[in-house]
């Protein structure tokens, strides 16, 4: 199970990143949003996601919903976020291998800070924190390339553009549906079935159609005058 975060946009009305708001503006909710994930390296389904803060409260959140997602004991990586520290021990107790790794970055050029893109990586810093996790598996690879995937599918992701992300609550919307799509529509090119089949969830790939037949029928309710002549009908035939 590994992470990943991705900074976004909130706020009512026109967003923007925390550094760039208005005291007022962090007042009515303006700032920064990350989006939690938690992926299984074997099926690569997204066991949990979380749209949220970047804090102990939201890690905690976060891990328990992992834990509570999960049975056995599991063998965890998460980058060096501190939060991460006590939320996976306070998830899990003693019963999981759990270790952190640390990518180092060398400085980014003027290009890639123009592209938003990070310097180059000159290594990696691993930490065994609880259990005997296996050094030959301790990696958030999986998990870093289901990001590029999310970014990708989701124009909501996409900066400088007007699809970017300015509500909280709409942005969460648009992750739920990738993610339910990610896990039982979309065939992954390297198991050439979907998450959820891989994982046993599903035999099948689901169509959008599926996705659709989950959401809850309208119920239309009548109004009050409608139940009186509906009552004054049932009275003259009686």
């Amino acid at each position: 199970m590994l992470y990943s975060g991705n900074l976004q946009n909130d706020g009512s009305g026109q967003g923007a990143k925390r550094k760039n708001a208005t005291p007022e503006q962090k007042y009515f909710g303006w700032g920064d949003i990350w989006t939690w994930v938690g992926i299984d390296a074997d099926t690569k389904l997204v066991v949990s996601y979380l749209v949220g803060g970047r804090d102990a409260g939201w890690a905690m959140e976060f891990m328990e919903d992992c834990a509570s997602r999960t049975v056995g004991r599991l063998q965890v990586t998460t980058d060096a976020h501190k939060p991460y520290l006590k939320a996976v021990e306070g998830a899990f107790g003693l019963e999981v291998d759990y270790a952190q790794l640390q990518k180092i970055y060398g400085a980014p050029s003027d290009e890639e800070q123009r592209r938003y893109s990070p310097g180059k990586c000159i290594g990696c810093d691993m930490k065994t924190v609880l259990g005997f996790p296996d050094p030959d598996h301790v990696s958030t690879s999986y998990v870093e390339r289901q990001n590029l995937t999310m970014r990708m599918q989701m124009r909501r992701f996409t900066r400088l553009t007007n699809g970017h992300s300015k509500k909280a609550a709409n942005h969460a919307y648009a992750v739920a549906i990738h993610y339910m799509h990610y896990n039982y529509c979309r065939i992954h090119s390297s198991l050439r079935v979907t998450p959820a089949m891989e994982a046993g969830l599903a035999s099948t790939p689901w169509m959008v159609d599926d996705l659709i037949a989950l959401l809850p029928k309208p119920v239309v309710k009548s109004s009050k005058n409608d139940w009186k002549i509906l009552k004054r009908a049932l009275g003259e035939i009686a």
